[in-house]
């Protein structure tokens, strides 16, 4: 652990100290004025980090301001999100391009500061790249999730053998959060030594001070425990500053820089007071400023030209272009399966390790990042085949995704795996991906409750209605929030890994334990939004997806037998186009049953809701009916929850009289 000695900082020439305390005080003031003209925002926070963002912005990052999407550029991941005024200025200062893409790019310029959080400006209340300003790499502001993004555009980087810096800024308070410390792990782990994060360490919380666990010197401790470079420094004093940026650039291993900074640093009226999410009243703002130019006055600042940032080398551009992967049957031998395809029954999740596997082949773009069950969901595939494009990120799923987000800001098609009951610790950081449009792709194997013996705690039966809430969600680039992926098979499944390669933004593909005979020729297709009718009928119309689509299956054989002819539809895919069940429904006595292991809110919501469109068909659902537990079968687990092979016969019975 180095500590550096603050540099004295009067000064009576003109000088970078001089210059860069005269520039963080010139953005404060525009912090000051943009957030009152806002009527919210955080100005103490962007006033603590003034200095930070000026060392980095003008003079320590290598950037092209003129193009921010240029994959050679040095990164910057605010994970104190809500002190992105601060950066808003610096960059509207320097001239940097702001827009959703290169064609409708144009100078973000000073004057648009003050149209800070309004509904057509690209400066969103908290960092997002999608609203228009790609110098972040993904949404932030959601507390503790910037160092793991950082991680995985460190990952991407090393992949394309690019050399830049990842900056990451991060508050004291929110170094409470345990994905802080997953991501710090994560990337000792990884030898990402091209991380730099930074702890802007003001002492202050929103409520109330940060705990003595946040503090400087704890959090320094902490670093160093973790194994990191640890540089402890004046965030305020511009010498000190660059001096430990430069120690971290010389580092061996990740730095981390612990900055003492000051909660509204240079605003005398502001210290002292609780200023979190608060703008200076319009009345004080000037006194405010006036504040500046006194501490100004009192450091001897003096504006001096800090310069542009230099531009790196050009990376090349990003591959793109459709996924096609090979036959079923090449990739099943590909991944040495010849015994298992011949058998014609796979579980799912297997298939899902040889869609990767295949996809691994066909495009370098394809990683993956997985929670320490490789094993079981199949991504050890991948793994042995393209070690180089596997992450193991151990058992810290928040920070397995959102490293999957910073692998998609860096062109990566990141797939992030674990139980599906075990995304559920992720929901924050899958909306967080959503919110960034990032293209990542979740995978949960055992879902459901089909598992049987291990019980609730590793069933996930909640998810499908978290997912779903996403799927009728306009992202703004031509698609949706989220798409949702459920095969009953193994050709499915594995056309499913082809689909979700193809969708630019989040999907959820869910997988299963069980081994399941395969529905489907190697040649079948599948789209999105599609389903399939498996069985014809006169009498009812049965929808399922995934394993218990089996059961479904069986179930309308029996029912043939006594007479109830049933249609029978996989609906593999939400959003799903119901129009073709809501048909064959129609004319088979107008009514649905809808069976799935989930909680409700999954394929029987999606059908009542398109139903309730046209008021011509009854739509009714069987789903899990109670918190299910540990059983030695599948079948004993969905008679206990209410979707057993004979609850579904007698209830299709009941509904057709």
């Amino acid at each position: 652990m180095t500590r550096m000695q603050s540099a004295p900082t009067e000064k009576t020439t003109v000088s970078e100290p001089a210059a860069l305390h005269a520039k963080a005080i010139e953005l404060g003031k525009h912090v000051l004025r943009m957030t009152t003209a806002s009527g919210s925002g955080h100005p103490s926070s962007g006033l603590a980090i003034g200095h930070i963002i000026a060392e980095l912005m003008y003079h320590r990052m290598r950037y092209d301001l003129a193009d921010p999407w240029q994959a050679g550029n040095d990164r910057l991941v605010l994970s104190i999100g809500h002190a992105v005024p601060v950066v808003y200025a610096a960059y509207a200062d320097l001239g940097g391009v702001v827009g959703k893409s290169r064609r409708d790019a144009r100078v973000l310029k000073v004057d648009d500061l003050v149209s800070l959080r309004e509904l057509g400006s690209v400066l969103d209340g908290h960092p997002n790249p999608a609203e228009g300003f790609p110098f972040f790499d993904a949404a932030t502001g959601s507390l503790g999730q910037g160092l793991s993004v950082a991680a995985g555009l460190a990952l991407a980087a090393r992949l394309d053998k690019i050399e830049k810096r990842i900056y990451c800024v991060i508050g004291d308070g929110e170094a409470r959060e345990g994905q802080v410390w997953e991501a710090m792990d994560f990337i000792v782990d990884h030898k990402l030594s091209n991380v730099c994060a930074v702890f802007s360490c003001n002492g202050h919380g929103q409520a109330d001070a940060v705990s003595t666990q946040q503090s400087s010197d704890a959090i320094s401790r902490k670093a160093s425990a973790f194994g990191w470079h640890v540089i402890e420094c004046d965030g305020h004093d511009p010498a000190a500053l660059s001096a430990a940026f430069d120690e971290a650039a010389e580092a061996k291993k990740p730095a981390a820089i612990i900055a003492r900074t000051v909660k509204g640093w240079g605003v005398a009226s502001m210290l002292g007071k609780n200023f979190h999410g608060k703008p200076a009243p319009a009345g004080d703002l000037e006194k405010m400023i006036g504040d500046l130019d006194d501490t100004a006055a009192a450091l001897g600042a003096t504006a001096g030209n800090l310069g542009q940032p230099s531009v790196p080398a050009a990376a090349s551009d990003r591959k793109a272009g459709a996924v096609t992967l090979p036959p079923f049957d090449v990739a099943m031998k590909r991944a040495g399966l010849e015994s298992k395809y011949g058998a014609r029954k796979l579980a799912t999740r297997v298939a899902y390790g040889v869609g990767m596997v295949a996809l691994g082949d066909v495009d370098s773009r394809v990683v993956s990042v997985d929670g320490d069950v490789s094993n079981s969901t199949f991504a050890n595939m991948f793994q042995k085949e393209h070690a180089d494009r596997f992450f193991e990120g151990k058992i810290a799923e928040q920070n397995m995704v959102s490293v999957a987000s910073g692998l998609a800001a860096g062109g990566k098609i990141p797939f992030a795996s674990s139980f599906a009951k075990f995304l559920a610790r992720a929901v924050d950081q899958i909306d967080m991906a959503v919110i960034s449009r990032a293209n990542v792709k979740i995978v949960g194997s055992h879902s459901g409750v089909s598992l049987g013996a291990d019980g609730p705690s590793q069933m996930s039966v909640s998810d499908m209605a978290y997912f779903r809430s996403m799927t009728r969600v306009d992202n703004g680039i031509g698609g949706i929030g989220c798409y949702i992926f459920q095969p009953a098979d193994a050709v499915c499944a594995y056309r499913c890994c082809e689909l979700m390669a193809n969708v630019e933004g989040v999907s959820f593909l869910r997988t299963h334990r069980p081994d399941a005979t395969f529905l489907y020729a190697d040649d079948e297709t599948f789209a999105l939004r599609g389903c399939k009718q498996l069985r014809t009928g006169d009498k009812l119309t049965l929808v399922s997806s995934g394993y218990m689509l089996h059961s479904v299956l069986e179930a309308a054989e029996k029912l043939a037998e006594a007479g109830v002819t049933c249609n029978v539809f996989d609906a593999y895919t939400l959003p799903l186009d119901a129009a073709p069940i809501l048909s064959a429904a129609k004319a088979a006595g107008g009514t649905i049953l809808a069976v799935e292991d989930n909680y409700v809110g999954g394929v029987h919501a999606e059908l009542a809701e398109a139903a309730s469109e046209t008021a011509e068909t009854r739509v009714v659902g069987m789903t899990a009916n109670r918190i299910p537990k540990s059983a030695k079968t599948a079948g004993e687990v969905f008679e206990y929850v209410g979707v057993g092979l004979e609850q579904i016969i007698e209830r299709a019975k009941g509904l057709v009289g």
